[in-house]
């Protein structure tokens, strides 16, 4: 079988990603790519650059993603507490079992080393938080900061699923959550 001469950024990418996720990051070669995109590894290194550069651009892809399915989820759910739940469950569902999840955070250690990669980490934590406060705003007024407290939630209820994954992530997620806005509406109620 002859190799493709020429793929959209946008599939090499995608393929990139996958052996990200399957393999890890150190999996992600100009060779190992090649073989699983099917384009010559020499075609890659001109396209990318770099080793480095290749990871930044899979993960920057990542990124618009994830940027793309976090505008869809928010522009269909309630803007209450219930619909930043729902947002949130949604987001988790990806996570798949505890090895993915395990997996996934090798990746975020990617993010976390690159400057440009935590920059964009921190505008999508601005976008997400922004929808949340809007949920969680009190009848007719803007509750800010309430929106960061409840993601801050939600990753915190990710890493404690890790250490004891008894039921599917999603469910776990939802049900602290659940707790957590249980517990903010009764304290903004006074009781």
């Amino acid at each position: 079988m002859t190799r493709p001469k020429t793929l959209p950024d946008q599939t090499v990418l995608e393929a990139a990603l996958q052996l990200l996720h399957t393999k890890g990051p150190e999996a992600l070669t100009f060779a190992g790519l090649a073989q699983a995109c099917g384009l010559a590894a020499a075609t890659l290194v001109q396209r990318f650059g770099s080793k480095a550069q290749l990871k930044q651009a899979a993960l920057l892809h990542a990124w618009d993603r994830l940027d793309e399915k976090t505008s869809q989820l928010a522009a269909g759910i309630d803007r209450t507490p219930a619909g930043a739940v729902d947002l949130l469950v949604a987001l988790s569902s990806d996570y798949g079992a505890i090895e993915s999840y395990a997996e996934g955070l090798l990746i975020l250690r990617e993010d976390l080393r690159d400057p440009l990669l935590r920059a964009r980490g921190a505008r999508w934590r601005d976008t997400l938080v922004s929808v949340l406060d809007t949920c969680l705003a009190e009848q007719g007024g803007r509750r800010q900061g309430l929106g960061q407290l409840m993601a801050s939630q939600w990753q915190g209820s990710l890493a404690w699923w890790g250490f004891e994954p008894n039921c599917p992530v999603a469910e776990h997620v939802g049900r602290e959550l659940r707790q957590f806005v249980a517990f903010i509406t009764s304290k903004r109620a006074g009781t």
